[in-house]
Parts: C-alpha cells; sequence; structure tokens
C-alpha cells in the first residue's frame, strides 16, 4: 500500500529542515573571522570571570565606549593596562585585592595586543 502525505505534513518537514539549515548557517557566520577572545586559556577564562560582564564577550564593551577593549593596545600600553586592572579608574573597580599580580599582568600583556 502506497502511503500519501499530506500537504502539512509536508510543509512542515521542509519547514524544520529549512530552519536546521538556518541555525547551521549561523553558527558558522564569521568562518574565518578569530574571536576576539582568542588567546591563552587561563587568561581568557580569567577575562570572562572577571571583565565581560562590563567590557561584553567580543570586548566590544557594554558600558559605553569607553569599556571597548578591541584596539586597547593601540590606547594603552602594558603597563597603561595594568595599572588601570589593578586600581580601577572612572567607572572601573580596582581588581589588586580580587586578581593576583601574576593574573593582573597576564591580562594587561593579552590586553595590549588588541590593536
Amino acid at each position: 500500500m502506497m502511503r500519501i502525505h499530506s500537504p502539512k505534513r509536508s510543509f512542515k518537514i521542509t519547514r524544520a529542515a529549512v530552519l536546521t539549515a538556518f541555525v547551521v548557517l549561523l553558527t558558522g557566520c564569521g568562518g574565518g573571522q578569530s574571536s576576539s577572545l582568542d588567546g591563552p586559556a587561563q587568561v581568557v577564562k580569567l577575562y570572562k570571570a572577571n571583565c565581560i560582564s562590563c567590557h561584553g564577550n567580543e570586548l566590544q564593551g557594554k558600558m559605553g565606549a569607553s569599556t571597548n577593549l578591541q584596539k586597547v593596545g593601540d590606547r594603552m600600553s602594558v603597563a597603561e593596562i595594568l595599572k588601570q586592572i589593578q586600581e580601577g579608574g572612572g567607572s572601573m573597580q580596582g581588581f589588586a585585592s580580587k586578581l593576583k599580580e601574576d593574573e593582573i599582568k597576564q591580562l594587561a600583556e593579552w590586553l595590549a595586543t588588541k590593536k
């Protein structure tokens, strides 16, 4: 016995296939671009745990233009970034009491490469 699919069933299958393809394409968007959070795993982990809420998941800044770190290495030296992380300034809190000196140094050196 030959089974005939109803038009509604075919539409559901097609819609599901299109939706699946769309999701796959979206996850692949930006294909050869590297993420701003590329770097040593430990440093990226530090950033995600301490900085991402204000500076964003792509260093884009979430609290205004001054929080954008995508090209911070063009604006600030390693020493200036280190001091900013330690002491804070503007609306940024200092992290000297929250992070180890070596962790702050690693973050500053990594951020200085963002140009």
